[in-house]
């Protein structure tokens, strides 16, 4: 077992992209502040989008250029193409991803482009953003499942994988997108991927969409994988894939981690204030289980 882990927290953009309630950009700010605060060393602030698809990200540009510098704290945004590059780019940014999915149809749904049609147009991006001098991470999108297609050939994950990594992304994010992947099945895909990739080239994204995201992240830990994304509360969700709700939550990994001696040096205590704040935001019980116990605790219930 790994005694360290790296937490990359993608409430801000990938937690909020799925609500239809607008957050006001003070507020986006405010929740940055205080997960930057927490000890979380990447967030992922926002996505460079076109306004119609994500609503919610409407304000990247004005979020990005308002993100507290807090030392040792990075930060990223999502970009599809070029035109996101640029936005993120002048907006101060100094981190981007990139994503793609592993199976056709889900590709095409997200991105509205075949696989193949799809890496020329990362790659343009990729090649851009490294001659800014930006750092460049991957998303693999239904690494475990496909909304459309069901299981995904584990070939499709290594070919999408290897192309990102041959273009220069620093790191690739294997996601659990509609949340089907149990323990048994992680550690199958993880022991042929692991036979082409090193481990700190790869991150895990697991969806808590049917319960098994902590067991998801176990079984990864168990296979030497130490970096591990998740969002605030357990926001999250996916526009494209029906039923794929939050992903797993800050608060329950960071508990899970540091109870079990794995370090993440993140303070849970702020954490949880970051997820009280966002809950009260949205209005509505957010499925992070820490979350709920701790403003249990201190009600007194």
């Amino acid at each position: 077992m790994v005694e360290q882990v790296r937490v990359i927290e993608v409430g801000p953009r990938d937690g909020l992209q799925n609500e239809k309630k607008f957050i006001q950009t003070k507020d986006k700010i405010q929740l940055i502040s205080l997960l930057a605060r927490s000890g979380l060393s990447h967030i992922e602030a926002t996505s460079f989008v076109h306004p119609k698809w994500i609503p919610q990200l409407s304000d990247a540009a004005e979020v990005a250029r308002q993100l507290p510098f807090i030392e040792g704290v990075h930060y990223s945004a999502l970009v599809p193409n070029r035109k996101g590059l640029i936005g993120a780019r002048d907006a101060g940014l100094k981190e981007i991803a990139v994503f793609m999915s592993a199976s056709e149809s889900h590709n095409i749904k997200n991105i509205n482009k075949t696989i193949q049609d799809t890496l020329p147009v990362i790659q343009q991006v990729v090649m851009e953003a490294a001659t800014l001098g930006m750092r460049i991470r991957g998303y693999v999108s239904t690494v475990f499942g496909c909304p459309y297609e069901g299981q995904v050939a584990v070939e499709s994950v290594l070919q999408v994988t290897k192309e990102l990594l041959d273009m220069g992304v620093y790191e690739v994010s294997l996601g659990d997108t509609i949340g089907v992947a149990t323990p048994k099945q992680v550690k199958e895909i993880l022991s042929v991927i692991l036979q082409s990739f090193p481990k700190e080239k790869l991150a895990m994204h697991f969806h808590d969409t049917r319960g098994t995201g902590l067991a998801n992240v176990y079984a990864s830990l168990e296979a030497g994988l130490r970096n591990f994304d998740s969002s605030i509360g357990g926001l999250g969700g996916c526009p494209y894939a029906l039923g794929a709700t939050g992903n797993i939550s800050t608060e329950d990994l960071v508990y899970m981690m540091e109870r079990m001696g794995v370090h993440t040096g993140i303070n849970l205590e702020k954490l949880v204030e970051a997820g009280a704040f966002i809950q009260k935001r949205l209005g509505k019980p957010l499925p992070s289980k820490v979350l709920a116990a701790t403003i249990a605790m201190n009600r007194g219930d």
